[in-house]
């Protein structure tokens, strides 16, 4: 009889999020969905808020990324205005959003996704986790720690807290980068170099062994998008949207960001409340596209500084197209953290970023603004329209992890039909199901991350509810 398996909660994301595997009248999985659960409705809030505000509002959105709400929010308000931001703004910007990608990473690999990469996806749940990965390895882990300290260290210093900091302003920023900060900056980056090539030394030492993985989680053909420099190199604060397909083809380029409505859609499913981004002119849900580190790597054609282009290259040498295995998400996140090191150390020896005109003054020129960057989890719009006061009419925001949605479900469905078998349901099965998701690092709310085991059970029932089966853990 047709059963359905739900994994509620799903840990190690942020947010709150279940799944449902549903089984045909064989036994064998007929297809999975990944509900996102919460409703928060930020849009709604904005309206009547004066657009000035929206930078500080936005921040709030995310506890883990509130730079890149910030910053998108910030150049949605250099479009109201009507302004060039000076020099020094724009590199303090650039520069507390390459800090931001770096900590997410380091938290999102080291923290959530290693423990199975290090330790094993069959490995005791009430040691899969950061605490088991210190017992077996403490340099490891504490380099990881150590590198989301630096990330974390480098927004106190520029925008004055590691969390929702009140800098970002249309028209730049509100206050200049001292010799003493940029110093200390420097101070951070051998030590960062250092523990980047370690792990990624240690990530691709594994690999080998995650073969079965690589291959069925998240392992299909999508389109990719992402910000690229005119050159098409990797840009993550202002630069042209460039697509590509499965085999690496060029779909379109040279997008403007600021248009992202005319080519992107969105649409609504009666089982979650996150909307499904698609690529119009293939339509929905034809139209899916992956956005994030391995979309970002896909579409561009180098990355611009000496150590990230070596494991470009390496990388793009894993597919003869597009690296399509969501799997690799985890090895194009260290890459950019690598990058993203490369980059802090440029714009410290950068001797713009010192300069002390930081906000370009002007007053409401336009009644709408839109503003992008690429978060950590990948490309982010704010759409703002306005009255002649400033004032908020609507807000509609396109987050990355929305984009990620139509292919997280799919990962999810593949994952479940190879991994889980009915007959005995296994926790280690389970645990592949929620790697899927765990690779593309859904940032679902601005939730704490769950440091520890979570309680979960699992029951497998038929169609007249009577129990079959059951996984229980915590």
């Amino acid at each position: 009889m047709a059963e359905r398996i739900v994994i509620h909660p799903v840990t190690r994301v942020e947010g709150h999020a279940k799944i449902s595997i549903y089984v045909d009248n064989g036994g064998g999985v007929s297809s999975a969905q990944f509900h996102v659960t919460e409703f928060r409705g930020f849009e709604k809030l904005c309206e009547g808020r004066p657009f000035h505000e929206m930078p500080g509002l936005m921040s709030r959105i995310c506890g883990i990324c509130p730079i890149s709400h910030i910053l998108a929010s910030c150049k949605a308000g250099d479009m109201l205005l009507g302004v060039e931001i000076p020099r020094a703004a724009a590199k303090q910007r650039r520069l507390v959003n390459y800090a931001q990608v770096l900590q997410s990473h380091a938290l999102s690999f080291f923290h959530l996704s290693s423990p199975d990469l290090l330790l094993g996806m069959d490995s005791a749940p009430e040691k899969r986790n950061i605490f088991g990965l210190m017992e077996k390895d403490a340099d490891f882990a504490r380099r990881g720690i150590r590198l989301r300290q630096f990330g974390q260290r480098v927004i106190e210093l520029v925008g004055g807290k590691r969390i929702h900091p009140a800098w970002g302003t249309p028209g730049g920023v509100l206050r200049a980068v001292t010799e003493a900060e940029r110093d200390e900056i420097r101070g951070w980056i051998p030590e960062a170099l250092e523990s980047m090539d370690l792990a990624l030394d240690r990530l691709k030492s594994v690999l080998d062994s995650f073969a079965l993985e690589v291959e069925n989680i998240g392992n299909f053909p999508t389109l990719f998008l992402g910000t690229v420099t005119p050159e098409g190199a990797l840009e993550y604060y202002d630069g042209q949207i460039r697509i590509v397909d499965a085999e690496g083809n060029t779909v379109a380029e040279s997008l403007d960001p600021l248009r992202y409505a005319t080519y992107l859609g969105e649409a609504s499913e009666e089982w979650s409340f996150m909307k499904f981004a698609y690529y119009k002119p293939l339509g929905y849900p034809a139209g899916s596209y992956r956005v994030g580190p391995l979309a970002r790597l896909n579409v561009a054609k180098s990355a611009g500084t000496a150590r990230a282009d070596r494991e470009l290259r390496e990388f793009k040498h894993r597919s003869r197209g597009a690296v399509c295995n969501s799997f690799h998400y985890h090895l194009a996140r260290l890459i950019e953290m690598l990058h993203a090191v490369e980059r802090i150390e440029e714009l410290a020896d950068d001797p713009d970023l010192l300069r002390e005109h930081v906000r370009a003054s002007a007053g409401q020129n336009r009644n709408v603004g839109v503003g992008s960057c690429e978060a950590p989890r990948g490309t982010l719009f704010h759409d703002y329209e306005v009255d002649d006061n400033g004032l908020m009419r609507k807000a509609n925001l396109l987050v990355a992890t929305a984009q990620n949605n139509l292919a997280m479900n799919r990962a999810v469905e593949q994952t479940a039909r190879h991994f889980v078998s009915t007959r005995t349901l296994q926790e280690g099965m389970l645990n592949r199901v929620e790697a899927a998701i765990r690779c593309f690092d859904p940032c679902l709310s601005c939730s704490t991350h769950a440091i520890g085991q979570m309680p979960l059970t699992v029951e497998l029932r038929d169609s007249n509810g009577e129990l079959l089966d059951r996984v229980q853990r915590g």
